[in-house]
Formats: C-alpha cells, structure tokens, sequence
C-alpha cells in the first residue's frame, strides 16, 4: 500500500479549496458574519460591567456624594466626620452650586452642578483630566468631558447666566468624574461668586466606607453622617450604586439585540458548513474513491474534507474579528463618554475566546458529513460515481408533472427532491436570511419609534418663554440628565434661576392672538418630592390640551384633568405604587395628592419624574408654551413675529430646531442594517452554493434536454424554479419566526434599559409589510440561483452531454 505524508494530504486540501470556490467563499463569508457579531456582542458585554468598576478603582470613587447646608453645619463639624465609625476617606467641604450657562451660541445648557476644588483631587474622587489642565483663577471652568467634542472646545467661553452682569467663563480642561460629583469644577472662590445668596450654596463632602456594596450598607452611611450632624444640615445624597446602575443601563439595553444576530449567525454558520461540506462529500464520491484506491486511509479522507472547511474558515474568521473591532469602536466609545477614566477597546480574551469557540463549531460542522466521505467503500464510491438515486425524488416529478406550468418549471419545481438534505439546507438558510431581515426591519421601526417618543414637548414648532432664563435655543445640543438617584438639595433645584419676568397669562393671551396659531400649552418644570420617595424627583406640569407633546402610554391615559399624575415605569417599580394609587407631590413648597393614571414611556433620570397637570397646583405658573402652528405657516417667521409681541413683556419666543436622532439609535439602526445585509447574503451564497453543485450534477441531463428542443431562456426558468419552492417555504417560515424574535427582544431591551415599552414601540410590522418580507425570502433564494442559472443556460449541448 502506497502511505502518503502530509504533503500529499496538503496537496489534496489545496486542490479541493482551489476547485470549490464557492464552497471556499461561502464558508468564509458565514465565519465572517459570525465572528463579527460575536465580537461585538461579546465586547459590549464586557463594556457594561467591567470599565465602570475599574474607572472608579482607579479613582478612588466616592461611595456617597453628601451635600450640607452651610448654615447649618460648620466646615470643622463636617471636617470632624471623617472619624466616623467605618469612613475609610472623605474629601472636601467643596463649595457647590447650580448654574444655567449660556453656550458660545446664545442656547442655555442645562442646568449644571458646579463645584469648587483647588485641583483634581487624589484620595476621593480624583478626576481624571483627560484634557487641558485646571482652573487656577477666577473666570476658568474644567467641564465634563462628556462636552467635550460636541461645541465646547478648549479656550470657548460660557456665560454663567443670561443675564446683563453674568461673568464669562473659559473652558480650560474635560476632567471625568466616576462618581458623577459634578459636570463643573471651578476654584472655591469662584463657584462662592456665582452663588446668588446662602440658600443657593451648599457644601459637598465626598466619602468611602468600608461597607458600601449593597443599598442597605449605602442606607446605614447616610443615617451615620445625618446623626452626627445638626438636624437638617444632610439636604441631599447621591449612591455610586445608582450611578453605576444608570451607567451601565446605557449600553446594557443593546445586549439582547446584538445577542439575537450573533445567535442567528452562528446557527446559518453551522447550517452552510454543514451543507456546504455535504454537499462536496456527495458531488466527489468518485473522487474519495479514488483516494482511498491509490491509498488514503479513511482517517486521512476526514482530514481533508474537514481542513477543506477549516482553511477558508480561519481566514474569514480573521477577517471577523478585524470587522467586529472596527464595528465595536463607536459602540465603545460611545459608552466612553459615559464610564469615564477607562479607555474602552476589545477585551483581549474576546479576540481570542470567539475565534477559537468559532473554529471549533466549523470543524464539528464540517466533521459530520466528513465522516461519512471515510465510511464510504472504495468500491462503492467509485462506482457509484456523482449520479444521483434515479429512484428519489420520482413521486414529485409525476407530482409536479400534473401542474399547469411549463414543463421546464415543473422539471425544477420537483429538483429538490431528488437531494432532499440539500434541499432543507437551502430552506433553512432561506429562512434565517428571512428571520434576520424581518427583525431588523421591525428593530429599526423600533428604535424609530423610541426615538420619536422621547422628549415629545420638543415637536412643537415654537417655544415661547415667561422670562429670559426659561429654556432657549440651543437647550437640545448638549444634555446631561442628572445622576440616577441623586438626592438634591437647594443647590440642585434650580432655585438660583431668575424668576419670570412676564405674566404667563399676558404670554398666553399674545399666543391665543398669533395669526397662525394652531393648538399650544404650558409647562413648568423643576425638582418635586414626592413621599415616601428619597431625595427629589424632575416634575413637569402641563397647563391646557396637552396631547401634542404627551408621552407614549404603556398603560393607563395621559392627562386629562385636575388631581392626575402619570409617571414611568422607573417611578412605579421604584415606589411599588400602580395606576389607580395615589401619591402626595410638594412642588414649589406646595403639597397635592395626585392620582396616578398612567404609565409612560419616558427613561429620563432613571424614570424618576412626573409629569402632573399644572392647575392642580395654586401656587405653580407656565414657565414655558409650546406652540404648534397652522399649515403652511413657516414657524421661524411665526416666532419674530411673537418674539416682537413677548419680549417687551419680558418673555421670547424662538422656533424649534428639527430634532436630531440619537448618537445610540443611529449606530443601532446601521448596525442592524449591515448584519442583516451580512446574513442575508450569507444566505443567498449557500442557495448559489446548492444549486451550483446540483446544477455541475445534473449537467448531463440539462444536455439531454437541450437536445430535446430547451431553450436557453426555460434553462434559466428550470434552475430559478429548482430554488423557488424552497424560497416560499423559508419566507413562509421566516417571517413568522422574526415577528416572534422582535416580539422576544424588544421587551428584553426595555427592561435592560429600565422601562416596559409601549405599543408604538411593539406593534410596528404591517399586513403589506409581512407580505413583502415572506417575498423577500423568494427573492434571496432567486438571486442566489442566478449565476449558476446564466451558466446552465450559457453551457454547450455538446459539451453537457459528454460530461459524465
């Protein structure tokens, strides 16, 4: 017996990847997709854990962020806590106050927490100045590098207010802070300068405790600091548990989505690699034969078919993981932004565990069919060559022969049949292409509708103001909301804003007497308590008919009355109240009992905040209308028109700018649609795969039946209707199947992201819709038969029929 080495093992590897390249580029291709959603997925969930833990190591994070009134507790009374049973460091007094610059465009930022501290700090809390350095004089601000990149370079200049003696402030430094102790940082004497009086100013100590992992462990901290001081000097508290756990919500919603397209990437990996293999095992018997004849043994003969697989495997597996790196970096950087100190890139074990676990399901794809390429007698295979059984497949050709179709399109119609394992490899690559393209295109309606639904009083054409420190243009290029959980005191509530200047109702009247005017209401927000809930929650009253800028429900009914409140999902799991139940809200020293009537969608501050109807409260005023104007009236001139009215009042008006997507959705949405593309065409390479080596098997018979009269044209129609059988059965199949994955994921996301969802967000799919989804499925196998239909066609009678 002849005994081959490796190199001529090697050799019979090589040929067969050089011969089969389809066979080569599909299996590439499937790892390819495969790996690169894994990558990802896997690197993201590492980002939603591991950074925010380390950044606040690195920085020595505060356990509890503590604000005191300073007329209530002195600077050595709060020095002296740093001895208490189970404080293990603490920093500051930092003098802290709230202020509402105006940016280099004339548009307020939100309202921000500043902070006095002669540098960055090194036992508790030390920031970590990515840019720039300190401010080490009056008129110098360090911002949050969470700015930094959007409009505010290093050298701009803020406005600590709009009004006629703010002081200009330069932006000389990003810091990021893993506690979340400020989105500002100025010297002591400057925040103590901006202060409008001792009520808006409070004092910020930054502690760590030797027992801070659990909510109870951070509850008993409080209560310590609070018995060891004057009564009323803790006004307010934040736990760097709820900032992790806003933090880590962020990217954690994204999980289940990137889960879904890994899963069905490696499910369509293994489907093609198993076919693909298979279905070269069946159209080289003769070949095997031969091997084993001229002496491979049947160990040998596995070998190759499996390293026939592992060879373009490998390189599209690299090539994955370069692709799954390139689409992880602007989901990592986005979550950059948020964790802080950590540079975020791929986890090395990532790059290596997801190959690895990938090479490992291709050669147990590929180990099943080559097996049976060993098993197989020498005599047998080369005898039996690469002809098909003459006896399957015979009932659906009589079958199909009754049909009132061309007898070409029958002929193809009953193909699959004779390779039925082939045949339900199609069907199933079909259908995952069909299940990938339904999800996503019912995900991206999704993520439209999330997008749509947030911050609805932004749809109004026009905003009209009570006073020049209301909100302005410009408010919706830089949003920071304020740290889950945070327990704000004075400092925080916003109370250093200057009050109206201009009688709502004096605004409200000019509005109702706007030529143009189509429907508008009023809001008025600021920080509420509510009981039984610590610290403060955002509330926004409603004043009139405001439908136009409501929430989506996910239960229950918008406002419609005195007496309502409706709140998010945070509110209610935080609280265990229901719709129906009844909840006492102090706004503006005013206290009302409300009822809840209504769940909405609405993930802002954690879901912490409440939307009420306004006259519900005596004391509450609009601070703010939002104006919808009547068709074909231009609402950039409909504003000048009403600013001229308002501004001698005291007030302004200024139209909306169209709102732009979310950074987040975006990426989502293109992911979304570049790994559906990818399986999709992952799909339509296995179905051209299939019918190239059934078209190469049965190109004999195609001579014998273009001797017979076959045009080249009912060629072409014999191969697509071999494929177009198999194309309805996988639409058939797949479109309910991803209706069923949307309808899986989106809730999950939802609750990742810490709120149920509403049905504008669930129910996005419609009858014409999922018709032309379930067609899609026709199309994908179509186009994958294609090619292998043109040479079928393109093929000489002569040459057909001496082939054997």
């Amino acid at each position: 017996m002849i005994r081959f080495g490796s190199g001529a093992l090697g050799r019979v590897v090589r040929s067969g990847v050089g011969r089969r390249r389809v066979q080569t580029l599909v299996i590439a291709v499937a790892t390819m997709m495969a790996v690169a959603s894994a990558v990802v997925a896997g690197s993201l969930m590492v980002a939603t854990n591991a950074p925010f833990d380390h950044a606040f190591a690195r920085q020595h994070g505060a356990h509890l962020t503590a604000e005191f009134d300073p007329r209530r507790v002195s600077a050595a009374q709060l020095a002296g806590t740093r001895s208490l049973k189970g404080v293990t460091a603490s920093a500051g007094p930092f003098p802290t106050t709230t202020i509402n610059p105006v940016g280099p465009d004339g548009g307020h930022l939100p309202a921000l927490t500043l902070v006095g501290r002669s540098g960055p700090g090194k036992d508790v809390d030390a920031l970590d100045l990515k840019s720039g350095r300190w401010a080490r004089k009056s008129g110098e601000i360090v911002l949050s590098a969470s700015f930094a990149g959007q409009f505010l370079p290093l050298g701009e200049t803020l406005k600590s207010s709009d009004s006629a003696d703010a002081q200009t402030l330069t932006v000389v430094g990003f810091a990021l802070s893993a506690s979340g102790s400020a989105e500002m940082w100025a010297t002591p004497a400057q925040v103590r300068s901006l202060a409008t009086g001792e009520s808006v100013l409070t004092d910020q100590m930054l502690y760590r405790f030797d027992s801070a992992a659990t909510k109870a462990q951070i509850t008993a901290d409080r209560k310590k600091l609070a018995a060891a001081l004057p009564s009323g000097a803790l006004v307010g508290t934040q736990s760097w548990l709820d900032t992790k756990h806003a933090t880590d919500r962020g990217a954690a919603a994204t999980i289940p989505f990137l889960f879904a397209f890994g899963v069905l990437g490696i499910v369509m990996s293994v489907i093609i690699v198993g076919s693909v293999i298979s279905g070269a095992v069946g159209t080289s018997l003769r070949r095997i034969g031969i091997l084993k004849a001229v002496g491979f043994t049947p160990r040998e003969v596995v070998q190759a078919y499996v390293a026939q697989a592992l060879i373009p495997a490998a390189a599209g597996i690299a090539l994955g993981v370069v692709l799954g790196n390139l689409l992880a970096v602007p989901l990592l950087s986005d979550t950059e932004s948020v964790y802080g100190t950590v540079s975020l890139s791929v986890a090395w074990w990532v790059d290596v565990v997801v190959p690895a676990g990938a090479l490992l399901v291709v050669a147990v794809a590929a180990l099943v069919p080559a097996l049976r390429a060993g098993r197989l007698r020498t005599v047998e295979a080369i005898a039996v060559g690469r002809a098909p059984r003459t006896t399957r497949g015979q009932w659906a050709h009589r079958a199909a022969g009754r049909l009132p179709l061309p007898r070409p399109v029958t002929y193809g119609l009953a193909s699959p049949f004779a390779h039925p394992v082939r045949a339900i490899a199609m069907v199933l690559a079909v259908t995952f292409g069909t299940v990938a393209a339904t999800f996503a295109v019912g995900l991206t309606q999704s993520l439209d509708a999330v997008a749509s639904a947030q911050d609805p009083e932004d749809r109004a054409d026009v905003t009209a103001v009570t006073g020049a420190a209301g909100p302005g243009p410009g408010t919706g290029r830089v949003q920071k909301a304020p740290a889950a959980g945070a327990e704000r005191g004075p400092a925080a509530s916003g109370s250093n804003e200057q009050q109206p200047s201009a009688d709502p109702a004096a605004v409200r009247a000019a509005i109702a007497k706007q030529p143009g005017t189509a429907a508008y209401f009023g809001t008025a927000t600021g920080d509420a308590t509510v009981s039984g809930v610590p610290g403060t929650v955002r509330a926004t009253l409603y004043q009139g008919d405001s439908r136009s800028g409501s929430y989506e429900m996910i239960a229950g009914h918008w406002l419609s009355g005195r007496g309502q409140v409706v709140v998010p999902t945070g509110f209610l799991e935080r609280t265990g109240d229901r719709i129906g139940d009844t909840v006492r809200v102090t706004f503006e020293k005013e206290t009302v009992s409300l009822r809840i009537v209504g769940e909405a969608f609405d993930t802002a501050n954690d879901g912490m905040r409440v939307h009420a109807d306004l006259d519900s409260f005596t004391k509450a005023k609009p601070e703010a209308f939002h104006i919808e104007v009547k068709s074909g009236v231009s609402p950039a001139d409909y504003a000048q028109k009403l600013a001229g009215v308002v501004k001698p009042l005291g007030g302004d008006a200024f139209a909306e700018s169209a709102p732009e997507g979310e950074n987040m959705i975006v990426l989502l949405e293109a992911m979304a649609a570049l790994l559906t593309l990818m399986l999709v065409s992952v799909a339509g390479l296995g179905v051209l795969n299939s019918v190239v080596l059934d078209t190469r098997e049965r190109v004999h018979d195609l001579g014998v039946c273009k001797a017979l009269g076959m045009s080249p044209r009912q060629t072409v129609g014999l191969v697509l209707a071999s494929v177009a059988g198999i194309g309805v059965v996988g639409g058939l199949i797949g479109v309910p199947a991803g209706f069923a994955l949307h309808g899986y994921v989106l809730p999950v996301m939802g609750e990742s992201a810490g709120t149920r969802l509403p049905p504008s967000v669930l129910d996005v799919y419609d009858t014409p819709q999922l018709v032309l989804l379930g067609l899609a499925g026709v199309v994908v196998a179509l186009v994958g038969a294609s090619a292998p239909a043109g040479w079928a066609a393109r093929v000489r009678t002569a040459t057909a029929l001496r082939t054997e």
